[in-house]
Order: C-alpha cells, then sequence, then structure tokens
C-alpha cells in the first residue's frame, strides 16, 4: 500500500512539473499520453496560445530561417552570410527601389513607343525622373547596402544614377542640349541637333553595357530578374542605335529603332511589375504566392565549389 502511494506522489509531480519546455507537456496532455521522444522546441505552443504569446516565442528566437528560393524573390541576390541580424530588424527595401524603376519607366516606354500621340522624349514625365526613380532607387540601394545585399545595392544605386542623370539632361537649368543649340537664345533647338544626339548616345551604349553584366549576374537569381535587364539591354542598345541615325539624318530608321526601344523598355516594367507584386505579397504573407522563376540553382556559386573541391582532395 505504501509503495502504490509512492508511485501515485511520483506521478503527480511528473504531469504538474516541466522545467524547461512546459509547451512540451500540455501538448502531450492534449493527445492523451506523454511523449518523451518529441525534441524540445521553443516554437511549441499550446493549442489555444494567443497571437501574441506566438509573436513572443517567435521574437525570442534568435534567428528566423527563410528558403534561399524566397530569400532571392525579397532581396534580388543570393543569400550570402552577412554579420548582424538587419535583416530581421529593418524592413525590406527592395520593394521600394523597384517601385521607383516601374513608376519612372513605364511611361518612358509608352513615349517612346508613341502611344496615344505621346513623344518629346519623356519630358513630360521629367519630374518622375528625379522623385520616383533616382529618389526611390538611391534610397532602397543605400538601404541595401546596410542590410549586406551587394547585388542589390549596385544596381539600384546605378539605375538611381541615370534617372538622375535623365532628368539633369532634359532640365534646361543644366544646359545640356542648350549648348549644342546654333542660337543661344533658342536652348531647344539643342534638341535637334547632331551633336547632342550623336554625344548623348555614348551614355546609353554604355548603359547598355552595364546592363549585359547585370544581366549576367542575375543569371544566379530567377527568371524575372533576368527578363528585366534582357529588356533594358535591348532597350539602350536600340535607343543608342536610333540617336546615332538621327544624328546622320536618317529619321526614319531612327524612329523604328525608338519604337523598339520602347518595346523592349515595356517587356522590362512587365517583368519589374511582376516581382513587385510577388515581393507586396510575401511582404504581408498572403496566402498565396506568385513565382518568380528561380533558377539560382542552375548555375553553383563559387563558395559551393570550393567546399566541393576540398571535399574531394581531402
Amino acid at each position: 500500500m505504501e509503495r502504490v502511494q509512492q508511485e501515485k506522489r511520483l506521478t503527480d509531480i511528473d504531469d504538474t512539473f516541466n522545467p524547461v519546455f512546459s509547451s512540451l507537456q500540455s501538448s502531450s496532455e492534449d493527445s492523451g499520453h506523454r511523449n518523451y521522444m518529441d525534441p524540445p522546441s521553443p516554437y511549441r505552443l499550446k493549442a489555444d496560445a494567443s497571437s501574441d504569446e506566438a509573436l513572443k516565442h517567435i521574437r525570442t528566437a534568435n534567428t528566423i530561417s527563410i528558403s534561399p528560393e524566397l530569400f532571392e524573390k525579397l532581396y534580388l541576390s543570393p543569400q550570402t552570410p552577412v554579420k548582424g541580424n538587419l535583416r530581421n530588424t529593418f524592413g525590406n527595401p527592395t520593394p521600394v527601389a523597384l517601385l521607383g524603376f516601374v513608376l519612372a519607366c513605364s511611361p518612358l516606354a509608352c513615349e517612346l513607343m508613341g502611344w496615344r500621340g505621346a513623344g518629346g522624349n519623356g519630358s513630360a514625365t521629367l519630374g518622375s525622373y528625379y522623385f520616383v526613380g533616382g529618389m526611390l532607387m538611391t534610397l532602397g540601394g543605400i538601404l541595401e547596402f546596410f542590410l549586406g545585399n551587394t547585388f542589390a545595392f549596385v544596381v539600384f544605386c546605378s539605375f538611381g544614377g541615370f534617372w538622375f542623370t535623365l532628368g539633369s539632361t532634359l532640365t534646361p537649368f543644366y544646359n545640356a542640349y542648350g549648348a549644342y543649340a546654333p542660337d543661344p537664345t533658342k536652348p531647344y533647338e539643342g534638341l535637334t541637333s547632331e551633336g547632342f544626339h550623336a554625344s548623348f548616345a555614348f551614355f546609353l551604349l554604355f548603359m547598355g553595357f552595364m546592363s549585359l553584366m547585370y544581366l549576367i549576374c542575375a543569371l544566379r537569381t530567377n527568371i524575372v530578374f533576368v527578363t528585366i535587364f534582357f529588356g533594358l539591354f535591348m532597350c539602350f542598345v536600340l535607343l543608342t542605335g536610333s540617336y546615332w541615325q538621327i544624328a546622320m539624318g536618317q529619321f526614319a530608321v531612327a524612329a523604328k529603332l525608338q519604337i523598339a526601344s520602347g518595346a523592349f523598355a515595356f517587356l522590362a516594367c512587365l517583368a519589374g511589375w511582376w516581382i513587385f507584386f510577388a515581393q507586396m505579397l510575401a511582404s504581408v504573407d498572403f496566402p498565396y504566392q506568385i513565382p518568380v522563376g528561380d533558377i539560382s540553382h542552375l548555375i553553383r556559386s563559387g563558395t559551393a565549389r570550393a567546399q566541393d573541391k576540398e571535399r574531394f582532395s581531402a
């Protein structure tokens, strides 16, 4: 009789005391039996746990792991180890930089194609080059720098600089085209001069060269990002040809090249809107996600190749 009472006391203590993971005990009680083989986890919650309690469990966890595919969708660059915990502290700046790109480039693409009588080399949307494309992309690029995302930092800042350059070129205050005008009192005539088009085309040419390098690097990210840089590369190359044709007086050929460049720019914008929408859905943890075509697994990283080499040589 005494032995039975002692076993009962031990059972009562065991049922009421779990000093490490009390939620493990609750889970076992709900299932009707105790399971000592369950690995302890700080994420284990009671069935009736409140949202505040769940958030507390997540915040007290030191790290939050996300898949490489999700990381590339959110930051547009392969996941690389960085010091600190800024990615879990601050918001993701990538969408705001993408928004600056698509809001500045989409109207310009339509103007280059001459839709509904649009034209003027994008002068009508001059303000968006400064305050949307230039400002938002540069801001997003700087914030990507602090998060340790080198590729996104360089891409966004370089294109932010492009929008500032395009805006200042079309602004009369900077006299970029006025310097080529035959009559100083009519600076707008410089926009039709041979020298201005022949000179500005070189800037567009090297923007295309830069986009080609980004296109190659984007092969480690996703299909949507590759599409953006392919469209931009073709846009800059064709627009360069259009400006040189204008300089040589071949206006018919130049007009066709300009329309084609606008079409490729519009393709890049469509891809930009797609990945922007994908990132916004991911930012609110929407139950349905749209794919971006992850292709990072097709080209293995240099780090992985070096590790394999060390493993085989050992």
